[in-house]
Parts: C-alpha cells; structure tokens; sequence
C-alpha cells in the first residue's frame, strides 16, 4: 500500500483499468430491446427477450453484467415493426391487371435464431419483404379481378399471413398483419378498358334489374285487375239493372271527359237506349 501511495501514476493506471473493466463488463438493456449476448461471436444468452405474457416493468430491462473482452451485446428490437412492399402488378384469374401495394407489420420473437440465420433485424426484413411480396402475388392471383376490389380480399389477407408465418418462424419473426394499402388499375389503355367493362356490366345489371321490375309490376296489376273484376262482378250481379245503368255512366264520362268531345247517336243506339229507358222508369 506504501509503494502505491508514493507511486501516483500506478495508483491512476489501476483505477484507470478498474473503470475500463467495469465499463466492459457493465451494460444497459432498454425495455424496447433484446440483448444477445455472444461468447466469442456465438450466442450464450438473451436479456429481456420477447414473452408475450409479460407486464410492463416486470422483465429482465435495465442494468446488466458480461464478461468483458469476452462476451459482446448485440441488440435486438422488441417492438413491431413495419415491413412496407414494393408495389406489384398482380393478374387475376380473369386475366386482368391491379396494381397492388401491400404492408405487413412484423415482431422478432426468437431474437437468437435471428442472430444464427440473417444476424440482424434489416436482414430479417429484407428476407419477409421477398418471401411476402410473392406469397402476396400468387394468392392474389388465384382470385378473380372483383374480389380483389371488394373486402373479401380480407380472408385472403390473413391466408397470407398464416402462410408467410410458417416461413418467418426460421428468421425468428411472427407476421402480426398483412394488409393492401392501395389496390389501383394501371394507368392507360388498360383502366380505360376496365372503366369500360364495369360500366357496361352495371348497366346491363341496371336493365335486368328494370325489367324483373316491370314483370313483377304486370303481375301485381293484373293480379289487381282480375280481383277488381271479382268483386264488380259480385257485386253488380245482385243488381243487373243498376249494373247496365252504371256502365252507361261510365261511359258518357269517359267519352265527355275533356268537355270537347261530341258524338252523334241515333234513336236506336244502346247508348240511347239506356238514357230512354231510364227516363220512362223515372
């Protein structure tokens, strides 16, 4: 002890490799993050991994020790992230064209099995990003062109995903969502074409429409016209007189109606009649 309070530069050199080694040794694991930590470039252990089960505070986040010049911290993100998808032109089963730009969202759950086959989570990414973007063209072509505009195209989403998981498991990721951001026609000759087909399918749909219409309106009038006739003639029948009297009025207000008919009768008319008869009874 002497010998190092007289020598006050060795003193410094020891406190200098004592700090040095704690520094080494001493590191800081935040709560968003996984800590590989690699003896000799493979991994020994991991600090605060993914439990989908755990609370907020309760996991393994915050100060850590390893063994210095031996072991190294690689970490790892613990939050979802988001895998964006170049924009693809897709061909339906009827042969027509969609311009399809998808997004997943993504969460590393085996950080040490990522580390083993890509090393890190941009690897990771880029290896979804091309397994997703053909899983997502070859499923949206196996639908016709109408239900991949409609929201039916949900369950093939989540077909996708269950797919795209089986393969992710080996980067050490879990698909959280596959969804489309934009499903757009391409541009020219062919969305004017495709603008063209769905208006003469709508306005085809708009004429059958008009005239299952107009069948079922017949039917209900002429239902209507044979009821009233029933009951003209069960009622009229009770009065035969009265009946013929009535006719003859009907008659004379159809024929007179405007106020500028005029007609020309002789005295045997049975429109003549009618009125002859009814004035001698009266």
């Amino acid at each position: 002890m002497t010998a190092l309070t007289r020598n006050p530069a060795l003193l410094a050199a020891i406190g200098f490799g004592i700090v040095v080694l704690g520094m080494s040794s001493l590191y800081t694991v935040p709560e968003t993050q996984q800590a590989i930590v690699l003896r000799l470039g493979k991994p020994e252990r991991i600090i605060n991994a993914y439990d989908p089960k755990a609370r907020v505070g309760e996991t393994d986040a915050g100060l850590a020790v390893k063994v210095p010049f031996i072991e190294s911290v690689k970490f790892v993100e613990k939050r979802i992230m988001d895998l964006d998808i170049d924009a693809q032109t897709v061909l339906s089963t009827d042969q027509l064209r969609l311009v399809v730009d998808a997004f997943a969202r993504f969460r590393i759950v085996d950080p040490q099995r990522m580390v083993e086959t890509v090393g890190s989570e941009e690897m990771a990414a880029d290896a979804l990003k091309r397994i997703l973007a053909s899983k997502v063209r070859n499923e949206l072509g196996k639908q016709p062109f109408a239900a991949l505009l409609s929201p039916e195209r949900g369950e093939v989403m989540e077909e996708i995903q269950s797919s795209v998981n089986e393969q992710a498991k080996q980067y050490g990721a879990e698909i959280i969502d596959v969804r489309i951001k934009r499903a757009d026609l391409p541009a020219g000759a062919t969305l004017e074409a495709a603008y063209a087909r769905m208006a003469s399918a709508r306005a085809q749909e708009a004429a059958t429409i008009r005239s299952q219409g107009n069948k079922q309106a017949q039917l209900v009038q002429a239902e209507a016209d044979a009821q009233a006739a029933r009951i003209y003639a069960d009622s009229f029948g009770k009065d035969p007189e009265f009946y013929a009297f009535y006719r003859a009025m009907q008659a004379y207000r159809t024929t007179f109606e405007d106020g500028t008919g005029q007609i020309v009768l002789g005295p045997n008319n049975e429109f003549m009649r009618e009125f002859e008869g009814n004035r001698r009874n009266r």
